[in-house]
């Protein structure tokens, strides 16, 4: 007789559009790097499955376009059932970099007004693009102490940097709450 469990969790991914979410899922899922851009339009979603301690772990990766006011009549339903939610900011020194680490509030602001206290982890993806003696963590820092984030991660869809170990950190996260709480019923 096996003690093995099945869990299902949704995780939304959301953060401005161009960041790199959608690539982010493919090579967290599939392995694979795309380099032309394709906007997402409303959200599409990835299905992935990992196995812990014996126990099937079936995840639902809902990614949600970056262009916050274009769907956000559909938000509620795409937030819907989320368990955790990954942010995700560019770490490139252009516009794109600073209004998505600025938009990072709003998102988590937007996320917690339909999820409620879920956990979320900061990806500050594209380090692939930035020198190691350009980059400062202090603010990226300061931001997931402000909103009480798991953490955060350096993370390059392109060349895999951090990727595997970020997408790990959330969903070890929710494995553990929820094996708990099957444990004491």
């Amino acid at each position: 007789m096996t003690n093995s469990r099945e869990y299902g969790f949704k995780i939304s991914v959301i953060g401005d559009g161009g960041v790199g979410k959608t690539s982010l899922i493919k090579k967290f899922t599939k392995g694979t790097f795309e380099k032309d851009y394709i906007k997402t339009v409303g959200a599409q979603f990835s299905r992935y499955e990992i196995e812990i301690k014996g126990d099937v772990i079936n995840l639902i990766f809902w990614d949600i376009a970056g262009q916050i006011d274009a769907f956000n009549f559909l938000h509620p339903l795409f937030y819907k059932e989320s368990r955790a939610s990954i942010i995700v900011c560019s770490l490139e020194d252009n516009n794109l970099g600073r209004d998505s680490f600025i938009n990072v509030k709003e998102w988590y602001e937007e996320l917690e007004k339909h999820c409620g206290n879920i956990p979320v982890v900061l990806f500050a993806n594209k380090v692939d693009l930035v020198e190691d003696i350009d980059l400062d963590t202090t603010k990226i820092q300061n931001l997931v102490n402000e909103h009480d984030f798991l953490g955060f991660y350096l993370t390059s869809a392109k060349t895999g940097k951090g990727v595997i170990e970020a997408f790990n950190a959330i969903i070890d996260e929710l494995y553990k709450k929820f094996k708990a709480l099957s444990t004491n019923f």
